[in-house]
C-alpha cells in the first residue's frame, strides 16, 4: 500500500480585517475640519485687519461724499466718474504705460543676467550679484532720487562728463523715470529667475543636444515654457512695484509727470484744490481694479503654463 499523500502547504490566510463602519471617515472629516479652519483662523484676522478693513475705508470713501456744511454723508458716484476723466484719467494712463514698460525691460534685462549669473562657474561671482541685487532691490525713495541727480541730472557728473544733454538726455522726464525705475526692478527679477533658471535640469539640454536641437531651439520648445510661470510673475511683481512707487518720483519730477500716485498725495494734501480726499479714495480704487485686473490675466495664464511641469 502506499503512503497518504500529504497536501501542501498553502501560504497563510491573511487575516481578516475589519470592514469600515460606514460614515467613520465621514465623521473624522468633520471632526478635523473644524479644527483645520482654527488653525487657518490667525491668518484670516491678519488678512482682515490688514487688507479687508483699509480696502473696505477706499471702497466706501470712493462711493460716498460728506456735506462741509451739515456733515451728511451720501452715496455718489461722482468721484469714480471725476477719475475717469482730464487730468486724473491722463495720470491713470501714464502710470500704466511706465508700469508695463519698465517691468517688460525688467522682465527681460533680469532674466539675462540671472542667466549670465547661473551659467558662470565663479561662485564669488554669483554670490556677489545676489548680495548687490538684495541690497539695490530695496533701495528707493529719495536716496536713490538724489543718486540719479547727483549723477545723471542736469550738473550731475555722467552728464557733464559725456555731454549727454547734447543729446537731449533729461533726467527729469518719463524716460529719466523708467530708467531709474530699472534700477531696483532689474535687480528684483534677479532675485525672483535664479531659483527657476536653477531647476533647469542639464539632462534636458543635453537631451535636446542628442536629439540635433539647436540651442534656440532647446530655449524656444523647452527652456521658455518652462520658465514662463516665472516670466509672468515676475513681470506681474514688477509691474506692481513700479505702479506703486510713489517717493522717488515725488522727490525726481514732482507734477512734470503725471502719476496716480502723485495725484493721491495732491487730492489728500489739498495741494490743487480742497475738499478732495474721496477723489484720492476713488484712484485708490482704480488702481486696485487695475492691479486686479493684472491678476486676473496672469492667473490663467500662468496655470496654462505650468502644465509643462507636470
Amino acid at each position: 500500500m502506499s503512503a497518504p499523500t500529504t497536501p501542501a502547504p498553502g501560504p497563510a490566510a491573511a487575516p481578516a480585517v475589519p470592514a469600515p463602519t460606514p460614515g467613520a471617515a465621514d465623521g473624522s472629516r468633520r471632526r478635523r475640519g473644524p479644527r483645520a479652519w482654527l488653525g487657518a483662523l490667525p491668518l484670516f484676522v491678519f488678512a482682515g485687519l490688514c487688507f479687508g478693513l483699509p480696502l473696505g475705508a477706499v471702497l466706501y470713501g470712493a462711493v460716498t461724499t460728506t456735506d462741509p456744511v451739515s456733515g451728511a454723508v451720501a452715496a455718489t458716484g461722482e468721484n469714480i466718474t471725476t477719475t475717469l476723466q482730464g487730468p486724473y484719467l491722463t495720470s491713470l494712463v501714464s502710470s500704466v504705460e511706465l508700469s508695463a514698460l519698465t517691468a517688460l525691460i525688467g522682465t527681460v534685462l533680469g532674466m539675462l543676467v540671472a542667466q549670465a549669473v547661473v551659467t558662470s562657474r565663479g561662485g564669488a561671482l554669483r554670490e556677489s550679484v545676489l548680495t548687490a541685487s538684495g541690497v539695490l532691490a530695496n533701495f528707493g525713495g529719495i536716496p536713490l532720487a538724489f543718486a540719479f541727480v547727483a549723477t545723471l541730472g542736469i550738473s550731475g557728473v555722467v552728464t557733464q562728463l559725456t555731454h549727454l544733454e547734447a543729446a537731449g538726455w533729461n533726467l527729469y522726464s518719463f524716460t529719466g523715470l523708467c530708467v531709474i525705475y530699472l534700477y531696483f526692478l532689474v535687480p528684483l527679477m534677479v532675485l525672483v529667475s535664479v531659483p527657476a533658471l536653477d531647476g533647469l535640469r542639464p539632462q534636458w539640454r543635453e537631451a535636446a543636444q542628442n536629439a540635433g536641437a539647436t540651442s534656440w531651439q532647446f530655449w524656444r520648445h523647452v527652456g521658455l515654457p518652462v520658465l514662463a510661470p516665472t516670466l509672468l510673475g515676475g513681470f506681474v511683481l514688477l509691474f506692481g512695484s513700479a505702479f506703486a512707487a510713489y517717493a522717488t518720483a515725488a522727490a525726481l519730477v514732482g507734477g512734470s509727470v503725471p502719476l496716480v500716485t502723485l495725484k493721491i498725495a495732491d487730492a489728500l494734501s489739498g495741494n490743487v484744490q480742497v475738499g478732495q480726499e474721496n477723489v484720492a479714495l476713488a484712484l485708490s480704487l482704480d488702481m486696485i481694479v487695475i492691479a486686479g485686473l493684472v491678476m486676473a490675466v496672469y492667473l490663467p495664464l500662468q496655470r496654462r503654463s505650468t502644465r509643462w511641469l507636470h
